[in-house]
């Protein structure tokens, strides 16, 4: 067990010194600092938008997505073009859908747009209520929302890639130096409770308390662009509590199930603290009073219940 050790010691140092090889090639051919971040930014976009586009063809082929061709909608395409000449977005592509509930979301940008629509919303919503949804979903690519938050996980992704080249020759020795002490004691098991074991967890606590603070804040962004989405509907179309109605119907339409998709829905009450925290969409029922709130304040006409 001790010449396993040493052999487990020998291959991770011989790791090590390869990624300070390789590091130290990129640190000669670096172009200067400037370069170098320009290089990094180039690469994360590049990444980026690649993922994005990957990422949007397979959920568009993962829920039957087919266009919706005009002459099958023309009311609603009326007022898709009304919508559009009020905003800062060229027309989008329209796809109807299969999805595990009622509801819509946008993918794309305000130039290269498309809107999912599940096929039981021509039939769950009023006209007025399904035109402030659209206007919602068109507030999104005016925002160009989805496609950044893609691009900042793919900024952080690439920096983090970085970052482990760069701790990488400091990493596998300590690694090695664990592992090899557990199989001398004759418990390769024991190596995370060895004094370098500890280390490497607490370095490794470290990097996913820098990811889950990453991600709560490109959640809490994502949630702060539902509230200017709905703002933004609101000043299109006029009608918050069309608005209200759409979101309250899709609520108590069907319970979101806990899937590839569930990110991308509206959420009911019953959820805990992480969950609404590592949500991309605020609380259904504090999105309903802020626009009832909003009509309340603004003296609109319309002061009818939300059922």
């Amino acid at each position: 067990m001790a010449v396993v050790g040493f052999v487990l010691l020998a291959w991770y140092l011989a790791l090590a010194a390869v990624s300070y090889w390789a590091l130290s090639v990129l640190r000669e051919t670096a172009p200067g600092p400037v370069g170098t971040l320009a290089l990094i930014v180039t690469v994360a976009v590049v990444v980026g938008v690649l993922s994005y586009r990957f990422g949007t063809s397979q959920l568009l082929s993962s829920v039957e997505a087919v266009e919706l061709p005009r002459s099958h909608a023309p009311d609603f395409f009326r007022r898709l073009d009304r919508l559009e000449s009020r905003m800062s977005v060229d027309s989008p592509t329209v796809l109807l859908a299969r999805l595990p509930m009622p509801n819509a979301f946008a993918l794309g940008t305000a130039r290269s747009g498309t809107i999912v629509l599940d096929r039981s919303l021509f039939r769950l919503l009023s006209p007025d209520e399904l035109e402030a949804l659209v206007a919602h979903e068109l507030a999104h690519l005016e925002g160009y929302d989805a496609f950044v938050q893609t691009l900042a996980y793919s900024v952080f992704r690439t920096v983090a890639g970085l970052a482990f080249l760069v701790l990488a020759p400091l990493l596998l020795p300590i690694a090695g130096i664990a592992r090899a002490i557990a199989w001398a004691r004759g418990e390769p098991e024991s190596w995370s409770r060895t004094v370098f074991g500890r280390l490497l967890g607490t370095i490794e606590a470290g990097v996913v308390v820098c990811l889950l603070v990453v991600t709560l804040a490109v959640r809490a962004h994502s949630r702060r662009r539902e509230y200017a989405a709905d703002d933004r509907a609101v000043a299109v179309t006029g009608r918050p509590v069309a608005l209200a109605r759409a979101l309250r119907r899709i609520q108590r339409a069907v319970e979101p199930s806990r899937q590839l998709l569930s990110p991308l829905y509206v959420h009911t009450e019953d959820e805990d603290a992480w969950t609404r925290l590592l949500s991309t969409h605020p609380s259904t029922d504090d999105r309903i009073e802020r626009l009832l709130e909003r009509t309340r304040t603004d003296h609109d006409r319309s002061r009818e219940p939300v059922r």
